[in-house]
């Protein structure tokens, strides 16, 4: 019998990678684990439960809540509940598992929508269903909840063609619920924006960008920085030093998004089975912030998966700098 010896070393070297791999994983889980023992996770307003999260933004106060002091509760990739073929691609793709309308309902106050030239959702190479879903949505829910403002965000996604006159079909669609583009926007309380109730971020591929003053915000109004990595500490500091550069929030003049989130990888593709080794540290990202003196600075923070707990750790900062807390 004839053995391919560069083959099987190969193999060797795979799985030596793949298990030191795993090792370094376990090992910055386990540094974010002992930073929680050590540091806690209570932050001003850390103890505060909205009564109810579909309408949290009103129970703080439409009058009294100003747009840049919200720290936003977003989701990341967004409307990929059921995308792909269940037990097949789906682990592969989908990011979260309810629905737009209740993602709303549970709190979420930003989305990330992801679309292609035919006006489908779609992550990578995988298509689900048409954008009319996401904002049939939206609309439900703002119907049903008349005080809560929405960051909507749509890209055309990596790889894919802009949808062809996808602003005008936006505007169309979405018409007086959409606050226009204004820099004074984020000054103003939640009251003074009202009955308008969407910000709608267009960030297209090659199509023009939004112009000043139009009823859509261009990409540099809702900014991040995104480092493509599966390992959990890695993606932590990195956020945090990020969040660090940033002005404070009731400065400057455009979205500050941290994904709290990591990448999936050949050797880790399961996207839920990546997210758990991060999301259970959201509370002490915020935390972290306080004790590197820029919580000043955390506005939109974003998650895989979203529940209760992530809704209830934004809206609890944000009760505290409307009750003028450290």
């Amino acid at each position: 019998m004839h053995f391919n010896i560069s083959k099987v070393l190969d193999h060797r070297k795979d799985i030596s990678n793949f298990v030191d791999h795993r090792k370094e994983i376990s090992a910055e889980k386990k540094a974010l684990a002992d930073l929680l023992a050590s540091s806690g996770d209570h932050f001003p307003g850390s103890d505060f439960h909205p009564t109810d999260r579909k309408t949290w933004m009103l129970e703080l106060g439409p009058e009294r809540l100003r747009i840049n002091q919200i720290v936003w509760p977003g989701t990341h990739d967004s409307a990929t509940n059921d995308i792909g073929v269940p037990l097949v691609t789906r682990p592969f793709a989908e990011c979260q598992t309810r629905s737009i309308y209740d993602q709303l309902v549970l709190g979420t106050r930003v989305l990330d929508v992801r679309v292609e030239k035919g006006r489908r959702i779609c992550h990578g190479i995988l298509q689900s269903y048409s954008v009319d879903v996401v904002l049939n949505g939206v609309k439900r829910f703002l119907s049903e909840a008349e005080s809560e403002i929405v960051i909507l965000e749509i890209r055309t996604e990596y790889g894919h063609e802009d949808p062809p006159e996808f602003d005008k079909y936006l505007v169309e669609q979405l018409g007086d619920l959409l606050i226009h583009h204004d820099d004074a926007v984020f000054s103003k309380t939640v009251a003074e924006v009202l009955p308008k109730r969407i910000i709608c971020v267009w960030k297209p591929r090659n199509s023009p960008a939004p112009a000043a003053g139009s009823p859509l915000w261009s990409a540099g109004y809702l900014r991040d920085n995104w480092i493509d990595t599966d390992l959990p500490m890695t993606k932590f500091d990195s956020n945090m030093k990020h969040l660090g550069e940033q002005p404070p929030s009731a400065g400057r003049k455009y979205f500050y998004r941290v994904e709290h989130t990591v990448t999936p990888k050949p050797e880790n593709p399961v996207v839920k089975m990546v997210d758990n080794e991060i999301r259970p540290f959201a509370r002490l990202f915020i935390a972290q912030t306080f004790a590197h003196g820029f919580a000043d600075r955390l506005q939109v923070f974003s998650t895989d998966f979203i529940d209760e707990d992530f809704v209830d750790a934004c809206a609890g900062m944000t009760h505290a700098r409307v009750e003028g807390k450290p």
